[in-house]
């Protein structure tokens, strides 16, 4: 597939997925009537379902990272080169970006404005860390069973995900990056950021090495199965 191809795809669905984030999250918000759990499981419901859709959408075209977490497993693995990873990056961030402008503008909100929802603490940088781990190892956990083996279990880990960690499951330096530019239920105070990021790409590289003793006696096997 044309690494342009790929990159459009990755910027698409990384735009949808902050759109879905971002944009259930304020619906939620404002049907809730401040019960934040509601408002939480609504979010979370509506992540895992966009999720799914996205990744059987787009998988088929750039392998549907939308994450740029993903994309540095993926390079440490040698499926992905240096430059095809430096894209991909780009394309996540813009799109995700381009997600949050979507959602406000679909809730007659600004294109972006500075969140003030505190999100910092070991704790929640802490959880940051857990929750890439955990995506990043039931991507490559999962990925050997198939398209929708994967995608099923992103969306319900994602929804789980949501629920077990105090930081309610970033776990992606661009959502972690546009999320900070929409001061709504969704959003992240600018200086949690760095953070943030820094914890998911440690969990990212963290969970490919634990993957590669996991799972590398099975991927030889199933290669050496095949005619």
């Amino acid at each position: 597939m044309r690494l342009s191809a790929r990159l459009l795809a990755e910027a698409i669905g990384t735009a949808f997925l902050l759109a879905v984030v971002v944009g259930s999250g304020i619906m939620a918000e404002r049907l809730a009537s401040g019960n934040i759990a509601l408002a939480l499981l609504a979010n979370a419901l509506a992540t895992g379902a966009g999720l799914f859709a996205l990744i059987m959408t787009l998988a088929g075209v750039s392998g549907a990272h939308f994450n740029p977490a993903v994309s540095l497993s993926m390079r440490l693995r040698g499926e992905l080169s240096n430059t095809d990873t430096l894209g991909y990056i780009a394309a996540q961030v813009v799109g995700a970006l381009a997600g949050v402008a979507i959602a406000h503008g679909m809730f007659d909100l600004p294109a972006f404005t500075a969140s003030q929802h505190v999100r910092e603490g070991v704790s929640q940088v802490g959880s940051e860390f857990v929750a890439t781990f955990g995506l990043v190892l039931v991507i490559l956990g999962t990925a050997r069973h198939g398209l929708l083996a994967v995608a099923l279990s992103v969306a319900g880990y994602i929804v789980a995900a949501y629920w077990f960690t105090a930081s309610t499951s970033f776990a992606n330096p661009a959502v972690s990056l546009a999320r900070a530019f929409t001061n709504t239920f969704a959003g992240i105070k600018p200086s949690g950021v760095p953070w943030f990021v820094l914890a998911q790409l440690l969990g990212a590289i963290a969970a490919t090495a634990t993957a590669r003793l996991l799972f590398q006696d099975k991927d030889a096997n199933a290669s050496a199965s095949q005619p």
